[in-house]
Parts: C-alpha cells; structure tokens; sequence
C-alpha cells in the first residue's frame, strides 16, 4: 500500500482514497479535510473524514466553504438535481456537526479564509433581517469561540501569575497544592500535532 504523503489525490478511485484516509493520522485527516479536491470523490471520502472526531472547528468550516455551499444555499431541498443531492447532503450534515458543537475549537487551526466566513455570516444576518433563510446557517454562539479566539492563552499575563523559579518539589506537589494540574501546563497538548 502506498504512503499518505506520497499518494497523489488527483488520480485513483473512490476506494484508493478511502484506503488512505483511513490510514491517515488524526493531523493528516485535518489536513485532508482541509484540502481535499471536492470534484473527485467528496460523498465517500469527506463523508468519513467529517465524521471523525480528530476534526477540530477550523478545518470543517474550511471544508465546507472549499464544497462551495453558495451554489446549494438558496435552491430548495428538492430542486437540487439528483446529480448534486450528495454533495448538498455532505455539506447538510456538515452544518448539523457544526451547530451541535460536535467539532471542538484548536486554537492552533483556524478557519483558512475568515474573509469567506465573514463574508456568509453578514449574508447570513441579512436574510435573518428580510425574514428569509438559507440551507446552511451556522450559528454564531457556536463560531464565536474560534471567532473571539477566546481559547488562546495569552503568554505574559498567564506565565506572570505563576513562580518563575521553576521548581522540582512545587511541580511534584501540585497536584495536591492546586488541587490538580497546574494551569501552566493545561495550555500544552499532548499528541499528534
């Protein structure tokens, strides 16, 4: 079988590229999301890899804007020809993922165009002030952690509210001083990145 990263995404079928999805890591999987060609085999294949729970807020909201949802916003349910009614119904679900609170925030990966996101929340507002709707209106409370970028931790103020002078017996203690793990090392994650 062929490595993730020398697996050329232009070519192969349906199969061959969910084989390589399901051998992909959970940061290969954010980073196919992110970049996946959506006029090969976008049903099967971002259909699954939407559905993983490694898929953080900023790279579905990149997905679903690369599936060009503009096309499908405004055209009722049943008039989207059938050739199209997967795609609609990929980017359906997408939404659904995104308002539920399924994908969480990384406050490493935003959303590749802010601009786009922008751009369809002021259209978004607008129909809601005409008294209309389209398909797929995400919901701004959900956005609004990745927007505000309210996850960041802010470096100086939070390394200032804590010793300097690191510490072998305050680090070993911690837990039981604070109770817990010391906040300061909260903000690193461990794992795939």
């Amino acid at each position: 079988m062929q490595n993730f990263e020398e697996f050329d995404w232009l070519t192969g079928s349906e199969d061959e590229h969910l084989a390589m999805a399901w051998q992909a890591s959970p940061a290969q999987l954010r980073d196919l999301a992110r970049r996946y060609d959506w006029s090969m085999y976008p049903e099967a294949v971002m259909g699954w890899v939407m559905a993983q729970a490694c898929i953080d807020l900023g790279s579905a909201l990149t997905a679903f804007f690369n599936g060009d949802p503009e096309r499908f916003n405004y055209i009722p349910k049943r008039q989207v020809s059938k050739e199209y009614q997967p795609v609609a119904v990929l980017l359906d679900n997408i939404v659904r993922r995104v308002n539920s609170g399924y994908y969480l925030v990384d406050p490493g990966r935003d959303v590749a165009s802010r601009k786009t996101l922008a751009k369809w929340l002021t259209y978004q507002e607008a129909d809601r002030l005409e008294g209309r709707q389209g398909r797929y209106v995400l919901d701004e409370k959900i956005l609004s952690t990745l927007l505000d970028d309210t996850l960041r931790l802010d470096r100086v103020t939070e390394t200032a509210s804590y010793n300097s002078d690191p510490s072998l017996w305050r680090d070993l203690l911690s837990p039981v001083m604070d109770l817990g793990v010391p906040r300061r090392f909260l903000r690193f994650k461990s794992g795939d990145r």
